[in-house]
């Protein structure tokens, strides 16, 4: 009788474990399935995923910004010899959050452009985009390389507007895209006090 009790213990626990082994297996199915999924809505338009399109959407403003960073690069002496206020990140900061910003905003145009191609947009959304990201460059030509601090005041305020009004666009032709110009706001909300101290600081 003992003997059969403890069998059945050892069955018991052997099935237990296949049942765990089991379980894990399918957790781990459905995990990366999730994460498929979130792909999927991120990268899929209408049921449509276009791979060059992506990589020219995101190059557009990741490039531009490469070439931005370069045509500034000698200003950046100057720049770390202003006034700022105390609050003001440090130098290396600057090229972390825009190379992840201008990723997130051109999967956003990817968005727009899908939607375009299906006629979902009468491309008024794309047009805004292209303005703010050309104003955008201008803003650091003024900034860093003619040291307009005011003008740069300005021109800031003008692309935050801009930037608000691409992104309310995009949300009435693509929630996702419109989601991933949030942060972009934020940021450039943030660099217009930061343009409007170190005016102050130093012209006024």
């Amino acid at each position: 009788m003992r003997k059969k009790e403890s069998k059945d213990i050892k069955n018991k626990k052997k099935l237990s474990n296949k049942i765990d082994k089991q379980q894990k297996k399918v957790a781990k199915k459905m995990k990366k399935k999730e994460k498929g999924n979130i792909l999927g809505r991120v990268f899929k338009v209408n049921n449509k995923f276009n791979l060059v399109a992506l990589i020219k959407n995101i190059l557009l403003p990741l490039g531009g910004g490469l070439l931005i960073g370069f045509l500034t690069r000698n200003s950046m002496i100057v720049y770390n010899n202003l006034k700022k206020p105390i609050f003001t990140p440090p130098a290396v900061i600057f090229p972390i959050v825009w190379t992840i910003l201008y990723i997130l905003i051109g999967i956003a145009a990817y968005r727009i452009y899908m939607n375009n191609k299906s006629g979902k947009d009468d491309k008024g959304a794309y047009f805004y985009y292209l303005i703010q990201l050309a104003i955008n460059f201008l803003w650091s030509i003024i900034f860093f390389n003619f040291r307009l601090y005011g003008i740069s005041f300005i021109l800031i305020i003008v692309l935050l507007i801009l930037i608000i009004l691409t992104t309310i666009k995009f949300f009435k032709v693509d929630k996702i895209a419109g989601a991933f110009m949030i942060p972009y706001i934020l940021w450039v909300s943030f660099a217009t006090v930061l343009t409007f101290f170190i005016w102050m600081f130093n012209e006024m």
